[in-house]
């Protein structure tokens, strides 16, 4: 290789997409290839992990990681890219908070293989064989990563150095990286702190133009079932929107096109939980009469009718950051087996 700055990628537990995000930066990605070198990146050239092995420490120069921490072989790419890289960046949802593959923490890892290799009704498997971690063949021996009872972001593996939330990264916020390292390396300016880069630090809801005029809600629909107004919040019109207990940065685009936010660019800045805070954002629009009005029997019904509505809470709430939440995954027989 030259002697240009080392860029790395690699994906752990996710779909790829992060990948093809980097690709919307446009024409920036000439100025990538101009000032970097790849020094790994799977998806798109046939690296080796030897490659990376034989690598000095801190050998490249800046390193997106995404994907989630779901196998033994996650966690090991996650430590040796971080011994090899300057600057490590948690790249994306399932990196920065598990996202999508950190939803099996709300079951077992037996209850995933099972429903992976038994109970599928595209499966034959009559001998009930699951994948093992070591197998005897005549050729040798077979080598599988351990796939993990609890699904991890990468901060809680190794030391991050920034963070672009999104599912995927907007252009704006990847390239706000890579200009960073890349006017680092060639004036010599320093890099900006570390933590969270091209996300704002107020929520989705303070980005959208859709007028709040505080109604209160009787049920949630599916957004199948109504037409929004395009003028008026999605979630007073009992459409689930999470754009208030999440970070902004993306510039309201799902709400502004009528579908609510999901929350991929996890929660507001001082807020522990993303989930918890939308449960109490939900109960702030709940119409369940004034105060004094209900007995604590007849409230509580109320409530309970309104949740009941919304089809998969935990799956709402935490769709992409239970990983990182306060529940972390759920209980098995009354303990956490990590």
């Amino acid at each position: 290789m030259s002697d240009k700055p080392k860029l790395a990628m690699y994906w752990a537990s996710s779909c790829g997409g992060c990948e093809i995000a980097t690709l919307n930066i446009h024409e920036h990605i000439l100025d990538v290839d101009a000032v970097f070198d790849i020094a790994f990146f799977p998806c798109i050239a046939d690296f080796k992990i030897k490659d990376v092995q034989g690598y000095p420490d801190g050998y490249i120069d800046v390193c997106l990681f995404n994907g989630a921490i779901r196998t033994s072989e996650n966690e090991e790419m996650a430590h040796l890219l971080r011994q090899k890289s300057k600057v490590l960046v948690a790249f994306g949802s399932c990196a920065y908070e598990g996202c999508i593959p950190a939803l099996s923490n709300l079951t077992t890892r037996e209850a995933t293989l099972n429903t992976v290799y038994l109970d599928n009704p595209t499966i034959d498997n009559p001998n009930r064989i699951f994948p093992q971690p070591v197998t005897e063949v005549p050729e040798g021996t077979l080598f599988l990563p351990v796939f993990y009872h609890t699904v991890k972001s990468l901060d809680q593996v190794v030391k991050v150095d920034y963070t672009i939330p999104g599912c995927p990264p907007e252009p704006h916020q990847i390239w706000a990286v890579l200009q960073a390292v890349v006017t680092a390396l060639t004036q010599g300016v320093p890099l900006p702190p570390s933590g969270v880069v091209g996300a704002s630090n107020v929520a989705v809801c303070e980005e959208c133009p859709r007028q709040r005029n505080v109604k209160k809600i009787k049920r949630f629909y599916r957004p199948y079932e109504v037409v929004p107004d395009p003028d008026i919040c999605l979630l007073e019109q009992g459409l689930m929107c999470l754009g208030i207990a999440t970070r902004g940065g993306c510039g309201a685009l799902c709400p502004q096109v009528g579908m609510g936010c999901r929350g991929c660019y996890g929660a507001v800045p001082g807020v522990e939980d993303q989930g918890a805070k939308m449960v109490t954002a939900i109960a702030s629009v709940m119409d369940v009469g004034k105060p004094g009005e209900l007995d604590e029997v007849k409230l509580e019904q109320e409530i309970e009718a309104i949740f009941d509505t919304i089809p998969d809470p935990a799956g709402t709430f935490y769709r992409f950051s239970m990983a990182h939440s306060i529940l972390r995954r759920t209980r098995v027989n009354g303990y956490d087996r990590g």
